[in-house]
């Protein structure tokens, strides 16, 4: 019962365009911006929400730490080879497109990033279950505070 907001939406929403575009034309350092004013919105707006972040969120130490401070945060881990294959399901190349490489560089973003991700409250891994499980799992992890009482 609470609303669900998945911030590269709210980013796509507030650019006009995709993030493919955003990235092409704007770039990276645009994005990031964007990214910050977005999350800035989504806290102000919601008390209490569901928020869907990127993993490269944790590479902008103000923006990171707007998130820590202002939420209870859940890092979802998966292996790299796991990650990968989801992010391919869903159709999302960047920023591995063409890249012989792509598993390895991979591997050391994930590795570059464990300590930032490891601020998190608490942590979930999903490698090689079903969502179901994960689900039930990650509702066991969230704290009665955070619940909204039905």
């Amino acid at each position: 019962n609470l609303p669900f907001v998945q911030l590269n939406k709210e980013v796509e929403a507030k650019a006009g365009m995709g993030l493919d575009e955003i990235f092409d034309l704007l770039g990276q350092a645009a994005y990031r911006r964007l990214e910050r004013q977005c999350l800035d919105q989504v806290i102000d707006a919601h008390p209490r929400a569901v928020l869907e972040t990127g993993g490269g969120l944790v590479t902008e130490p103000g923006t990171f730490e707007r998130l820590l401070s202002s939420c209870y945060t859940i890092w979802l881990q998966a292996s790299p080879e796991e990650h990968m294959a989801r992010v391919a399901a869903q159709g999302d190349q960047r920023p591995m497109a063409g890249n012989r490489e792509a598993m390895d560089d991979l591997h050391r973003i994930l590795d570059g990033r464990e300590s930032l991700y490891r601020k998190a409250d608490t942590t979930l891994d999903t490698t090689a279950r079903t969502l179901g499980a994960c689900l039930d799992e990650l509702v066991d992890l969230v704290p009665d505070a955070c619940k909204v009482q039905v």
